[in-house]
Protein backbone atom coordinates (compact mmCIF):
# COMPACT_ATOMS: atom_id res chain seq x y z
CA UNK A 1 0.00 0.00 0.00
CA UNK A 2 1.43 3.36 -1.41
CA UNK A 3 2.07 5.62 2.15
CA UNK A 4 -0.78 8.95 1.96
CA UNK A 5 0.82 12.13 2.91
CA UNK A 6 -0.61 14.14 5.31
CA UNK A 7 0.16 17.77 6.49
CA UNK A 8 -0.89 17.71 10.54
CA UNK A 9 -0.53 20.72 12.94
CA UNK A 10 2.31 21.63 10.31
CA UNK A 11 3.91 18.37 10.52
CA UNK A 12 3.94 15.70 7.46
CA UNK A 13 3.36 12.13 8.15
CA UNK A 14 4.01 9.65 5.84
CA UNK A 15 0.85 6.83 6.85
CA UNK A 16 0.66 3.44 5.42
CA UNK A 17 -3.32 3.27 5.74
CA UNK A 18 -6.01 2.13 3.37
CA UNK A 19 -6.91 5.34 1.63
CA UNK A 20 -10.59 5.41 2.43
CA UNK A 21 -9.81 5.65 6.25
CA UNK A 22 -11.97 8.52 7.56
CA UNK A 23 -9.14 11.34 8.36
CA UNK A 24 -10.75 11.27 12.27
CA UNK A 25 -9.51 7.50 13.13
CA UNK A 26 -6.06 8.48 10.95
CA UNK A 27 -5.43 11.28 13.28
CA UNK A 28 -6.93 9.66 16.28
CA UNK A 29 -5.75 5.84 16.04
CA UNK A 30 -2.83 6.18 13.69
CA UNK A 31 -1.27 9.46 14.57
CA UNK A 32 -2.55 9.78 17.72
CA UNK A 33 -4.23 12.97 18.28
CA UNK A 34 -6.80 12.62 20.40
CA UNK A 35 -7.98 15.64 20.63
CA UNK A 36 -10.56 15.47 17.73
CA UNK A 37 -13.64 13.54 18.75
CA UNK A 38 -15.81 10.76 17.47
CA UNK A 39 -19.40 12.25 17.90
CA UNK A 40 -22.22 10.47 15.77
CA UNK A 41 -20.09 9.25 12.50
CA UNK A 42 -22.69 10.86 10.46
CA UNK A 43 -21.25 14.61 10.25
CA UNK A 44 -24.02 15.96 11.90
CA UNK A 45 -22.63 16.82 15.70
CA UNK A 46 -19.51 18.83 14.41
CA UNK A 47 -18.24 16.89 17.67
CA UNK A 48 -14.56 15.80 14.57
CA UNK A 49 -14.38 19.29 13.39
CA UNK A 50 -11.01 20.12 11.96
CA UNK A 51 -9.55 22.65 9.73
CA UNK A 52 -8.46 21.75 5.70
CA UNK A 53 -6.45 24.87 4.94
CA UNK A 54 -8.56 26.62 7.51
CA UNK A 55 -11.60 25.60 6.78
CA UNK A 56 -13.64 24.09 9.40
CA UNK A 57 -14.63 20.27 8.21
CA UNK A 58 -16.37 16.94 9.55
CA UNK A 59 -12.97 14.84 9.94
CA UNK A 60 -15.47 11.60 10.02
CA UNK A 61 -16.73 12.03 6.27
CA UNK A 62 -13.01 12.88 4.91
CA UNK A 63 -11.28 9.63 3.77
CA UNK A 64 -7.16 10.28 4.46
CA UNK A 65 -6.68 9.91 0.23
CA UNK A 66 -8.95 12.70 -0.36
CA UNK A 67 -6.84 15.67 2.13
CA UNK A 68 -3.25 14.37 1.10
CA UNK A 69 -1.03 17.74 1.09
CA UNK A 70 -3.62 19.85 2.94
CA UNK A 71 -3.06 21.62 5.77
CA UNK A 72 -4.66 19.79 7.94
CA UNK A 73 -5.13 21.44 11.81
CA UNK A 74 -6.34 19.75 14.83
CA UNK A 75 -7.05 21.22 18.57
CA UNK A 76 -3.82 20.19 19.52
CA UNK A 77 -2.48 22.06 16.62
CA UNK A 78 -3.74 25.12 18.01
CA UNK A 79 -1.63 25.72 20.67
CA UNK A 80 0.84 23.62 22.47
CA UNK A 81 0.45 24.63 26.09
CA UNK A 82 -3.23 25.74 25.83
CA UNK A 83 -2.60 29.76 25.21
CA UNK A 84 -4.28 29.89 22.44
CA UNK A 85 -7.19 33.06 22.93
CA UNK A 86 -10.13 30.59 22.32
CA UNK A 87 -8.46 27.90 24.73
CA UNK A 88 -8.13 30.23 27.41
CA UNK A 89 -11.74 32.19 26.93
CA UNK A 90 -13.24 28.51 26.77
CA UNK A 91 -11.95 28.22 30.40
CA UNK A 92 -12.26 31.53 31.66
CA UNK A 93 -16.13 31.16 31.02
CA UNK A 94 -16.12 27.81 32.09
CA UNK A 95 -17.72 26.21 29.07
CA UNK A 96 -16.40 22.84 29.18
CA UNK A 97 -19.08 19.90 30.67
CA UNK A 98 -19.03 16.45 29.17
CA UNK A 99 -16.23 17.37 26.60
CA UNK A 100 -18.18 15.86 24.09
CA UNK A 101 -18.43 18.98 21.64
CA UNK A 102 -15.30 20.93 22.53
CA UNK A 103 -12.55 20.33 20.02
CA UNK A 104 -15.09 20.70 17.49
CA UNK A 105 -16.26 24.02 18.73
CA UNK A 106 -13.11 25.75 19.64
CA UNK A 107 -12.08 24.20 16.03
CA UNK A 108 -15.22 26.01 13.93
CA UNK A 109 -15.01 29.26 16.46
CA UNK A 110 -11.21 29.15 14.85
CA UNK A 111 -11.75 29.98 11.77
CA UNK A 112 -14.58 31.77 12.39
CA UNK A 113 -12.58 34.11 14.01
CA UNK A 114 -9.80 33.95 11.43
CA UNK A 115 -12.43 35.45 9.09
CA UNK A 116 -14.22 37.63 11.45
CA UNK A 117 -12.09 38.68 13.68
CA UNK A 118 -15.25 40.75 15.63
CA UNK A 119 -18.14 38.70 15.15
CA UNK A 120 -21.69 39.29 16.53
CA UNK A 121 -23.79 37.10 18.44
CA UNK A 122 -25.64 36.06 15.14
CA UNK A 123 -22.52 35.49 13.34
CA UNK A 124 -21.71 33.27 16.16
CA UNK A 125 -24.63 31.30 16.27
CA UNK A 126 -24.49 30.81 12.28
CA UNK A 127 -21.25 30.08 12.35
CA UNK A 128 -21.45 27.16 15.37
CA UNK A 129 -25.51 26.46 14.13
CA UNK A 130 -24.26 23.12 13.39
CA UNK A 131 -21.93 21.70 16.33
CA UNK A 132 -24.27 20.22 19.20
CA UNK A 133 -23.78 20.62 22.62
CA UNK A 134 -25.69 18.27 24.85
CA UNK A 135 -24.78 20.42 27.85
CA UNK A 136 -26.68 23.63 26.27
CA UNK A 137 -23.57 25.28 27.25
CA UNK A 138 -24.23 27.70 23.82
CA UNK A 139 -24.43 31.01 26.05
CA UNK A 140 -20.94 30.16 27.14
CA UNK A 141 -19.76 29.39 24.40
CA UNK A 142 -20.61 32.83 23.03
CA UNK A 143 -19.04 34.56 25.61
CA UNK A 144 -15.78 32.56 25.21
CA UNK A 145 -15.87 33.48 21.54
CA UNK A 146 -16.50 37.22 22.06
CA UNK A 147 -13.95 37.05 24.60
CA UNK A 148 -11.35 34.92 22.32
CA UNK A 149 -11.66 37.93 20.17
CA UNK A 150 -10.58 40.27 22.54
CA UNK A 151 -7.73 37.97 23.36
CA UNK A 152 -8.41 35.06 25.54
CA UNK A 153 -8.36 36.89 29.16
CA UNK A 154 -10.47 39.10 31.19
Amino acid sequence: MPAIRLIVNGRTHALDVDPGTPLLWVLRETIGLTGTKYGCGAGLCGACTVLLDGEPARSCQISALQVEDVSITTIEGLSPDRSHPLQTAWLAEQVPQCGYCQSGQIMTAAALLAKNPAPTDADIDRALSANLCRCGTYPRIRRAIHLAAKGGTR
